[in-house]
């Protein structure tokens, strides 16, 4: 039998996380060798300033605009996520672009983070709901293709990842995903923030992570229930978590082979030539 190895960011995480635990209700899991996770956020009770954000209000009045307009808008979306560091991501602009008419400095990872994506309204309501509900945390509380969700039935390896100064998703949100699975969790506290410490290819002299002093995931030894206790505990690896990732993958898969000389194949067509279309709406 095929199997695949998952790698799921931020929201991706979360239906990736879903579509886990709907295979492991049909015994299916194993269909999928490694399970990877990116700052991604599972129990929204110790979500932090997102979570004491959210409210039942605000929540409908969100969903409701998505509603009427059939999707929410990328931009909304990056505003929102702007004003939680608005020292940052506001008046450092308005202050040195606008009232003092500089240029921007060219910097590769804000010129992609400003190019945002519509999320569906339907997708915005169940995300909305999950978030307001903590559906994931209770144990056949939310749905996934028509199957109850219990995340603690996932027993497949993953290899969990959060930035250290990640304003989004606080890497102790990230970290209580060991909690939720049953499965060997590594996890891993990279430096930097939500996109930068994604974006950390190797051959960065200041690139470092931590990690269990084991390399393992076991739940209560390598990963304790307390975060700061796993903090403390931790190790520190100079270089990029990329390099771990590589070898924590290699050792879940299979035999190497040559490359294929195009995309695609007989059962798998590619879509389009990339970098798609959606990119292209406006």
């Amino acid at each position: 039998q095929d199997k695949t190895a998952i790698f799921g960011i931020c929201s991706g995480g979360t239906i990736a996380s879903m579509v886990m635990a709907h295979l492991a209700e049909f015994g299916e899991q194993d269909r999928v060798a490694a399970y990877s996770l990116a700052v991604t956020v599972l129990d929204q009770e110790r979500a932090g300033v997102t979570s004491a954000l959210l409210s039942h209000k605000a929540a409908a009045a969100s969903t409701q605009a998505s509603r009427e307009k059939g999707y929410l808008d990328g931009r909304t979306l990056a505003e929102i996520f702007a004003w939680l560091r608005p020292n940052d991501l506001i008046w450092n602009y308005w202050v040195n672009n606008y009232l003092m008419g500089h240029a921007p400095k060219a910097f590769d990872i804000l010129y992609w983070n400003a190019d945002p994506v519509r999320m569906s309204a339907a997708m915005h309501r169940d995300f909305m709901d999950l978030a307001i509900r903590n559906a994931l945390v209770e144990p056949r509380a939310a749905t996934m293709l028509g199957t109850k969700v219990d995340l603690g039935k996932v027993t497949t390896d993953s290899y969990v990842v959060a930035g250290i100064a990640d304003h989004l998703c606080k890497w102790e949100s990230c970290y209580q995903t060991t909690q939720l699975f049953n499965g060997d969790t590594k996890f891993v506290l990279s430096t930097s923030g939500h996109i930068a410490a994604m974006v950390n290819p190797p051959g960065n002299p200041k690139a470092s992570f931590q990690t269990s002093p084991s390399g393992g995931g076991q739940k209560g030894t390598d990963n304790p229930e307390d975060t700061q206790k796993w903090l403390t505990q931790a190790v520190k690896v100079q270089g990029s978590w990329w390099d771990d990732w590589v070898e924590w993958l290699s050792a879940r898969s299979g035999e190497e082979c040559a490359k294929p000389r195009k995309l695609g194949n007989a059962a798998y067509e590619p879509l389009d030539d990339a970098p798609g279309t959606y990119v292209h709406d406006r």
